[in-house]
């Protein structure tokens, strides 16, 4: 028999997805077979699971955690803004269609079926299924209908482990008044909780964990410290960006623009691994810092109102003279799209506005088109001839002069493309940054040596070390009975 928990959040950004993944890692390391599950996740980092569909990114590294493929019914509803009020609804890997917060909670109940098929498949043949909430199931206003959180434990009969975040301050407020406001049938799910991200002397929070118990009656199953190599995991939403500072010092300065809706930035993770690269997250009202040796254009979910965006911060100005003091541009899927002359929307995919200039980096235009190409892919770049492995999820195709010169070969197919002066170059292929041979060849552009690491190797060590991290803090008769080893 399947055995299954639910990590619920006191609210967004506690931390669950490294804890599911750090539970994946620690099954997996037992011998069990174990799988991770999210049933509605909303992000703009999305994947390209083995069997060919869109997932969560969280969810796809919470199968290389798990150390299985990855699969479509890991993440069957997956929300990916494209305004602030409207998503592009993916279920079960493939579009569905879009719709406005207001009209998505009256389509809830109807995905309800597809969230439930999808985690019978996850659990067939399993050991474990560790499954991933999503914001909080104290949000009681959006409980009618709710398949994310309470409706999903209820309806599946899955157990709740709540996490609530100390850094942020308020946990002990956050735990109890969960308990306080939730009705009767979703309060008896709840299992125990956990704490998330203390630091210093655990047994300061003693008095915190016999309050909390008082108030509940539930137990507590570890306080887990600030897990040191969690930084080294891609992060799974861009909120994490609002934390991230620039200035490590490296010998290069990589700016990158944060766009209002960008998309897949873990892209970067590479490059901000490199000791000798200072990657700076730009801000809307900060300018790109004019000692910036290389500009990175991330992904966009959309690409039209994200140039609006653009422009309205001044960073075509600031490109403009980032190339004139002989810098280099790189443009991955959305900003590769940038990069061009035009873009044109004529069936209002993205929405109203049906043309826009481009950057004119690139002499290339864009025509967004409904088909959406999602792949994994193997490539080579043609610039440095070197392997590539990486995925694309992408709507439109782009053509032009430049694109006569193709930035890499994906599957045999040309991509991409490279303006005359090799200063500037765009392609559709998400993971670019993740060959360290690459990265070599770049960073050897600019007089420094780099890539000489492992990144795909790193990301698993760190998993590694998230699981020993959480071994060493978890109740261990929690933990042991969770993974059947006191069957």
């Amino acid at each position: 028999m399947t055995r299954t928990i639910m990590l619920q959040g006191t609210g967004s950004d506690v931390g669950k997805t490294v804890l599911v993944a750090g539970l994946c890692r620690i099954a997996a390391n037992r011998g069990l077979t174990v799988r991770p599950f999210k049933p509605q996740n909303m992000s703009n980092n999305a994947a390209v699971s083995a069997d060919g569909g869109e997932i969560g990114r969280a969810q796809w590294l919470q199968s290389l955690a798990a150390r299985v493929p990855s699969s479509v019914h890991m993440n069957p509803v997956l929300l990916k803004p494209q305004s602030d009020v409207g998503s592009q609804i993916v279920v079960q890997g493939k579009v569905f269609g879009q719709a406005k917060g207001r009209d998505y909670q009256a389509l809830k109940p109807r995905l309800m079926d597809a969230v439930m098929e999808s985690f019978s498949a996850v659990s067939a043949g399993a050991d474990l299924v560790v499954v991933e909430g999503a914001g909080s199931p104290a949000e009681i206003n959006l409980r009618a209908g709710d398949i994310a959180n309470m409706g999903f434990a209820t309806r599946a009969g899955v157990p709740v482990v709540l996490v609530g975040d100390i850094d942020r301050g308020g946990v002990i407020a956050s735990l109890v008044g969960t308990h306080a406001i939730l009705p009767e049938e979703d309060r008896r799910m709840i299992t125990g909780y956990l704490i998330n991200k203390f630091r210093g002397d655990v047994t300061l929070f003693d008095g915190g964990i016999a309050e909390i118990g008082r108030f509940t009656g539930w137990p507590c199953f570890g306080v887990v410290p600030w897990l040191r190599q969690a930084g080294r995991l891609p992060a799974e939403d861009s909120v994490v960006l609002e934390r991230l500072a620039g200035g490590s010092g490296g010998a290069l300065k990589v700016a990158v623009p944060v766009l209002s809706r960008i998309a897949n930035f873990d892209d970067l993770d590479p490059l901000k691994a490199e000791p000798q690269v200072d990657l700076v997250f730009v801000r809307p009202g900060e300018p790109l810092p004019a000692d910036a040796g290389l500009v990175v254009l991330p992904g966009s979910k959309s690409t039209i109102a994200d140039l609006g965006d653009f422009r309205a911060a001044g960073w075509d100005r600031d490109i403009a003279m980032h190339m004139r003091r002989g810098g280099r541009v790189i443009g991955i899927c959305g900003g590769y799209q940038m990069l061009g002359r035009r873009v044109t929307d004529p069936l209002g995919i993205e929405g109203s506005e049906r043309e826009v200039e481009g950057l004119g980096l690139l002499d290339v235009e864009t025509e967004m088109a409904p088909e959406k190409t999602v792949r994994n892919s193997r490539a080579r770049s043609l610039q440095y001839d070197v392997p590539l492995e990486g995925y694309e999820i992408h709507l439109g195709r782009t053509a032009g002069p430049d694109a006569l010169n193709p930035s890499v070969s994906i599957d045999g197919r040309p991509d991409g493309a490279v303006s005359p002066d090799g200063r500037v170059m765009g392609t559709y292929l998400h993971g670019l940054l993740s060959s360290d041979a690459y990265r070599a060849r770049l960073l050897a552009d600019f007089g420094i040596e780099g890539g000489g690491f492992d990144y795909r190797a790193g990301v698993d060590a760190a998993l590694d070390g998230v699981a020993a991290e959480l071994e060493a803090v978890l109740d261990r008769r929690w933990l042991d009975d969770l993974l059947g080893a006191s069957d």
